[in-house]
């Protein structure tokens, strides 16, 4: 209702008549409508996708800051190009079912590692980020692409697994190469 009230305080405030006002409305209405007819399990892997890849890029870019070590930069650089596009590809497909999916990163783990510099700071995020994090995401991604409701969903994940499984590997290989130094 407020938001009805709000189109039209816009329609009238721009000079636009009544019927112009329930155009717009209906337009927004079919668009929520359309978020409405996702599953919740699709509405949760849109909002889970979401805030994953935040959570990637936001400790990706303090890695950037915090380490010392050229791999862990490396693999750092390389976190947040992808997940920067599979984050807008994700926003253009949850905008489209009429979704918001303005992802927020997991601001205690973010925050936690900001506190954290050189070898603590590598050893931190290439656990908690690279491995854990992206075996999660794997296991959300092959979740959806097997089971999802939503077609266009279930390709996006279907898509993006091959990604993150080999973010996987990669951060396996980099743990491993710090615990041989």
């Amino acid at each position: 209702m407020k938001y009805r009230y709000f189109l039209q305080l816009i329609a009238v405030a721009l000079g636009v008549g009544a019927t112009s006002t329930n155009a717009v409305y209906a337009q927004a209405s079919d668009a929520a409508a359309a978020g409405m007819k996702l599953s919740p399990a699709d509405q949760q892997f849109v909002q889970a996708a979401s805030q994953a890849d935040a959570t990637e890029i936001a400790a990706s870019k303090v890695a950037l800051r915090n380490s010392n070590d050229p791999h862990v930069k490396a693999f750092a650089r390389q976190m947040i190009t992808d997940h920067t596009k599979l984050s807008r590809s994700m926003a253009a497909l949850a905008a489209s079912k009429g979704l918001d999916a303005a992802p927020a990163a997991d601001s205690a783990l973010v925050g936690k590692l900001q506190t954290l510099k050189g070898k603590e700071f590598d050893q931190a995020y290439v656990e908690q980020v690279g491995l854990e994090d992206h075996q999660k995401a794997v296991d959300l991604f092959q979740q959806e692409s097997e089971s999802g409701a939503d077609a266009q969903l279930k390709a996006a994940a279907t898509h993006a697994l091959p990604i993150i499984k080999h973010h996987l590997a990669m951060a396996q290989q980099l743990a491993g190469e710090m615990k041989g130094s």
